[in-house]
């Protein structure tokens, strides 16, 4: 396993183990202060591995799919991690600070469709993000034929994304979801009865 693919597990356990640590200083200590310094640090993880990578690529090392990877890593956390810290936030806070019962996604009509929009723009975002770092990539690699490679990543998240968007935003314009009726009480007890 390469130094590089290392550090981006390293950064995913350190965003995980810092965002932790940030909640339970809010909540569980009372420490405002720490909690808001920890939580400040999650997107310096991000900069760290930045950093690594281009130091990597600087030193003249082979253009590899590790480097890829960070780069991918990198664009989608830009664009998904401040969802990843609300989602952690929002039931930590409801586990041991008595908060609101966390913020779930719609489930049908033109409110649910709206929302797979935004979530596809987000993962948009986070490969525009990731191209723009493997463009920078390519320039910082003196080879332009070792450059390739990290060009070639930029194509990677092509197809996931491609039916991303068929079976979750174009399929609930197409077809919106309707809200789930509610049994009767005598088809609840039938359910019931039967099992």
């Amino acid at each position: 396993m390469s130094m590089l693919i290392a550090l981006i597990i390293a950064a995913e356990i350190g965003f995980w183990v810092t965002l932790g640590a940030g909640l339970a200083a809010r909540y569980l200590l009372r420490w405002r202060r720490v909690s808001t310094v920890l939580l400040v640090c999650v997107p310096l993880i991000d900069v760290v591995l930045l950093v690594a990578t281009i130091i990597d690529l600087r030193r003249g090392a082979e253009p590899e799919w590790g480097h890829g990877l960070a780069a991918l890593y990198i664009g989608f956390s830009v664009a998904f991690g401040k969802d990843m810290i609300r989602w952690a936030d929002e039931r930590f806070a409801r586990r041991f600070a008595g908060g609101p019962e966390p913020w779930k996604p719609p489930t049908h009509g033109w409110a649910k469709t709206a929302y797979e929009w935004k979530a596809w723009g987000k993962a948009m975002l986070g490969w525009a993000v990731a191209a723009v770092l493997l463009g920078l990539g390519y320039l910082l690699v003196d080879d332009p034929d070792k450059g390739r490679t990290l060009l070639g990543w930029a194509l990677k998240p092509a197809v996931p994304l491609a039916i991303w968007f068929i079976f979750w935003p174009l399929w609930e314009t197409m077809f919106p979801s309707k809200p789930k009726k509610a049994k009767a009480p005598l088809e609840r007890m039938k359910d019931l009865l039967d099992r």
